[in-house]
């Protein structure tokens, strides 16, 4: 009832704003047309008694306009509380066309009462022009004001609704990211920041192929956190991409570090612009586990279903019998022989030299028992199906190239050592990728053991494309190494090759435990799931209900997505949604982000044009120019194989001349 009262009193007050209108207009034409009232008589003297007086004290009457525009501004304002059933047929096209008619004939018609006509003829032509225009201008009038009201279709993406207000603030630290951003809030543009300050929380960078998200996000990761000395590892699915701009911007930011810092390339595609690094050195092999961690890495890039079937026996099996193997190069003759490439070919003799061998060692006795249980039983066809295991997936790494690399030692992968730090690139190939992807997941596993350590030097590893790759404890990497100064950063497409290639338990864990997330455009579940992250907020929902003779309009209010999953899926190039976490000393009132991060196109090709190739590492050419690289990789293969040849050799020499072993050996 309440709300009926205010509605018929506020109707009263625009009829009587109407009726002043009028009123002005009235009183108008009276004055400028008073010698033809006089004419026929029509003379009110009260009436031309308070005109007077107007025009004395008031100047009501010195110039044409002043009487029309005053009624211009009260039918103005009675149109504001218009009521009246919505016509959807109301258009801007016709409201503006409206208006310039009003507007023509009410303002412009004073010509009408000069005519060389008689007097009559140009009053009649005077009042019909004014009156047909304040007609139209109340029409449009009553059109604008019920347009505004009330057409929910100006936004019909609920653009207003789900935006919000965002960091405009620059927060930097020694160690942040800040990434300048345009966004929208109530129609209108800000300049904001999205200020990664803890990125040792760990970060994850989704978007489909295209979305943007190693141009905006990953390539400034590499560039500030080189600038603020981090030491860094950087996996590159495209080699040469991101380790060009790492090599370049090291270049011209060496000063940045207390240490200078080394760069180092793994590229088994081109051993020329490769460095050559044993990724199980055994000087930092101190136990079986650690073999056996370095089996297990290798094995599960070669066999990517086995990732959701672990502890199952022929998945266990072969990762046993190529972790005693490399226990054993460890622990003969110092670890002379500890490499990759020499545990391969010596998986590849002949298992009865191999299992006796390897059983001459009390340390891996147990370790071989499921084996040797299956050889001494006379199990051959289960012994060989383990062996086979092992045998297969390793077979397709023997390369020549690949052997060059991992059997040299040209620097170690201890990258955040403050005496001695280091920015290192490994590069894949898309092309060769079931291969190259277990060597290079056995750098991953190892650079995990060795940096994640008090005391060292603050660092930075990135991930491109992750799930071309299995990297063996990324999970606990990210929950353990904030305090020890490693920032990760992953970037793939979709929650769901995460969850494909690693497996649904540890991709969870992975999701979960990121602190900060930038996606560019995803779909289907991912973008559910980020909607979900982001929450809710209290959003206006307007309701309007149309009959023949009324109308009613309502309005409510409820919590809805404050990002929602619709949005997500078609985010423009460049378009990013997040969230970023914070510090107890650097609050970060707004997390969440929605906008464009701003990357000055010119600048960074100004940049890539003055970019440096990676130079050649290692010339293999002699001193008549003769190039040597076919020659010294076979040369280096061949050297692998008869050095194997010669252990197997020399090893079963010894059990043979040993009384307490000789019963191992099998006629």
């Amino acid at each position: 009832m309440q709300q009926e009262d205010d509605l018929r009193g506020l109707a009263k007050v625009m009829d009587f704003m109407r009726a002043i209108s009028i009123l002005f207009v009235v009183i108008h034409i009276y004055w400028y047309c008073y010698q033809t009232f006089v004419n026929y008589g029509i003379n009110i003297g009260v009436v031309d008694k308070i005109l007077l007086n107007f025009q004395r004290t008031a100047g009501l009457f010195n110039n044409l306009l002043i009487t029309k525009i005053f009624a211009v501004i009260f039918l103005a304002l009675s149109c504001l509380g218009t009521r009246g059933v919505k016509n959807e047929k109301i258009t801007w096209t016709k409201i503006i066309t409206c208006l310039a008619i009003g507007f023509v004939l009410f303002f412009m018609n004073w010509w009408l009462l000069y005519l060389p006509l008689p007097l009559i003829a140009n009053t009649a032509f005077y009042i019909l022009t004014m009156a047909v225009g304040y007609l139209c201008l109340l029409v449009a009038g009553v059109w604008i004001s019920r347009l505004l009201k009330n057409n929910l279709m100006d936004d019909v993406f609920n653009l207003e609704n789900e935006s919000f207000m965002q960091e405009t603030r620059l927060m930097e630290n020694e160690y942040s990211v800040n990434l300048p951003t345009k966004f929208w809030y109530k129609k209108k543009q800000y300049n904001g920041w999205i200020n990664v300050v803890n990125p040792f929380r760990a970060t994850i960078v989704l978007g489909t192929p295209g979305s943007g998200k190693s141009y905006a996000v990953v390539n400034n990761y590499i560039k500030q956190q080189i600038e603020k000395g981090f030491a860094m590892y950087i996996y590159d699915y495209k080699f040469p991409d991101l380790s060009e701009i790492a090599y370049n911007h090291l270049s011209n930011n060496a000063d940045c570090y207390a240490v200078k810092p080394k760069f180092y390339v793994i590229n088994f595609d081109d051993p020329r612009k490769s460095h050559r690094c044993n990724p199980i050195n055994p000087a930092f092999m101190t136990d079986i586990s650690d073999a056996y961690e370095s089996a297990y890495t290798i094995m599960l890039n070669l066999n990517r279903s086995w990732i959701t079937k672990q502890g199952d026996f022929f998945v266990e099996s072969p990762i046993i019998l190529l972790a005693a193997i490399i226990w054993f190069l460890k622990i003969y003759k110092n670890g002379q022989y500890c490499t990759f490439p020499h545990a391969i070919e010596f998986l590849n003799k002949k298992y009865a030299d191999t299992f006796t061998i390897l059983t001459s060692y009390p340390e891996l006795e147990n370790y071989l028992s499921p084996f040797m249980d299956a050889w001494e039983g006379g199990a051959q066809d289960q012994l060989q199906g383990q062996i086979a295991s092992a045998k297969i997936p390793l077979s397709r790494m023997i390369s020549p190239a690949l052997y060059w690399v991992m059997t040299g030692d040209d620097f170690t992968l201890d990258i955040n050592n403050p005496q001695e730090p280091k920015v290192l690139v490994v590069g894949n190939n898309p092309d060769r990728q079931n291969i190259y992807s277990a060597a290079l997941g056995l750098y991953n596993s190892r650079i995990v053991k060795l940096i994640n350590k008090k005391g060292q030097l603050k660092s930075s590893v990135i991930i491109d494309e992750l799930p071309t790759i299995y990297f063996r404890g990324l999970d606990n990497l990210i929950a353990t190494a904030r305090s020890n100064k490693v920032a990760v950063c992953l970037g793939f497409q979709d929650y769901s090759q995460l969850t494909r290639d690693y497996g649904d338990k540890e991709s969870k864990v992975i999701q979960n435990t990121v602190g900060n997330i930038f996606s560019g455009q995803v779909v289907g579940e991912t973008a559910k799931t980020l909607s979900e992250r982001f929450g809710k907020v209290l959003q206006k929902r307007q309701s309007l209900t149309i009959n023949r003779q009324d109308k009613s309009t309502s309005i409510s209010t409820q919590m809805d997505s404050l990002i929602p999953a619709s949005k997500i899926s078609n985010l423009t190039q460049g378009m990013f949604v997040g969230s970023v976490s914070d510090n107890f000393e650097e609050r970060i009132e707004q997390k969440i982000f929605h906008a464009e991060i701003v990357v000055d196109n010119e600048k960074v090709k100004r940049e890539t044009s003055r970019y440096q190739k990676i130079p050649e590492i290692i010339n293999f050419r002699d001193g008549d120019g003769n190039d040597l690289l076919k020659e010294e990789i076979q040369t280096n293969y061949d050297r692998i194989k008869s050095e194997v040849k010669q252990i197997v050799i020399d090893e079963m020499e010894r059990i043979k001349n040993d009384p307490e072993l000789r019963h191992l050996v099998k006629e």
